[in-house]
């Protein structure tokens, strides 16, 4: 008779040495199961070689000379720090605007970090490293991404919508009113993270603690630059201005790729969970929104969101299923005509008691919060 499996330790995370020093000071005397990221430990020899190192994991981290070597000897897996990478494969922590964004007040938008990282992962046949660095990184932001809500208790509702909705525009105004209401009504409201309607979300959440006035004021301000096209320079320095004008914004939620570098990320997301793999992303993306989705009008990209939406509805247990609330009755029954095939898919299921069409995004934010 087989010896049944010992339990697996309990993962501990240490993405700092506050944490790392927590630990210690806890009485700790072995690293079975933790998982250091991107930490630098040059300074902490003596408490690593007085624990046990086996079952511990490091991630692109920093030891003085000969710590490394001792404990790889001691059972400890180490992940080496990836060279010549314009990003952080182990990072623990999601990203920021400011961060995608340094150095866009004086520098143009192909300088900054964001759109070098897109431009590096457009060469032809990555190596090997490559290839390995980007699936770290997106299991890292996931990582990093659950943390996040772990923190922000609020239930998440992701808002689905096109690029194209220019700044100044009603259906820009729309979004951030949908955005402003979620919020108030105690949502976590989570985008695509790039322009448009994404954009007009995130910026109606994150604004939601100033009054009606500040927002009006905001979309003057970045009226002047309708869209990203033909300078995402000047529309992200737009969106910028307006974060620095108001930095005591709600939190809010992005969740963009670089498989659409073209589509530059929003400033207005607090946090940002930037991916290289897109199919990851939108599963991500889906699968969080357990308070809902709403799905403004947009094209190809919204309707693949609208349908894979509806896959995991048609399939999910009872008391798995989220609202699925299409804002526009004209648009998706006539322009983009989703809604019949999405009411043959939904009848007889559980779903059909969870989709919804309206014509206002107040009545959406009515159906989400009811």
């Amino acid at each position: 008779m087989n010896a049944p499996l010992e339990p697996q330790a309990r993962t501990v995370e240490i993405e700092d040495l506050d944490r790392f020093a927590a630990l210690i000071a806890s009485g700790a005397t072995s690293m079975r199961g933790w998982h250091f990221q991107s930490v630098d430990l040059r300074e902490s020899s003596a408490a690593l070689v007085a624990l046990h190192a086996s079952g511990a994991i490091f991630m692109g981290c920093s030891f003085a000379r000969g710590v490394e070597e001792l404990l790889r000897g001691r059972g400890a897996l180490i992940f080496p720090a990836l060279p010549h990478l314009p990003f952080n494969a182990y990072r623990g922590h999601l990203y920021t605007g400011a961060e995608l964004f340094a150095g866009i007040a004086t520098a143009e938008y192909q300088d900054v970090p964001d759109a070098r990282i897109y431009q590096w992962s457009l060469q032809p046949r990555p190596a090997l490293h490559a290839t390995l660095a980007t699936a770290m990184h997106d299991h890292a932001i996931t990582d990093a991404l659950d943390d996040f809500l772990a923190s922000h208790p609020a239930p998440m509702v992701g808002v689905m919508g096109g690029h194209a909705a220019q700044r100044g525009t009603g259906a820009y105004t729309q979004a951030t009113q949908l955005g402003r209401a979620l919020t108030h009504a105690g949502f976590l409201v989570a985008t695509g993270g790039g322009p448009g309607a994404m954009e007009a979300a995130n910026l109606g959440a994150y604004l939601s603690t100033y009054d009606a006035g500040t927002l009006e004021s905001a979309l003057l301000t970045l009226s002047a630059v309708p869209g990203f096209h033909p300078s995402v320079t000047n529309w992200a320095r737009a969106g910028m201005s307006v974060v620095e004008r108001y930095p005591n914004g709600a939190q809010t939620l992005g969740i963009p790729t670089w498989f659409y570098g073209h589509e530059p990320p929003n400033v207005f997301a607090s946090a940002i969970a930037k991916y290289f793999t897109n199919a990851l992303r939108e599963a991500i993306l889906l699968d969080r929104s357990r308070g809902g989705i709403v799905f403004l009008p947009g094209a190809a990209g919204t309707v693949q969101e609208v349908f894979q939406d509806a896959c995991e509805n048609y399939y999910a247990a009872e008391g798995a299923v989220a609202p699925m609330v299409l804002v526009g009755r004209h648009y998706w029954n006539v322009e983009v005509p989703v809604l019949p095939l999405l009411a043959t898919l939904a009848t007889g299921r559980i779903m059909a008691d969870f989709v919804h069409v309206v014509d206002t995004v107040e009545e959406a934010c009515q159906v989400l919060a009811g």
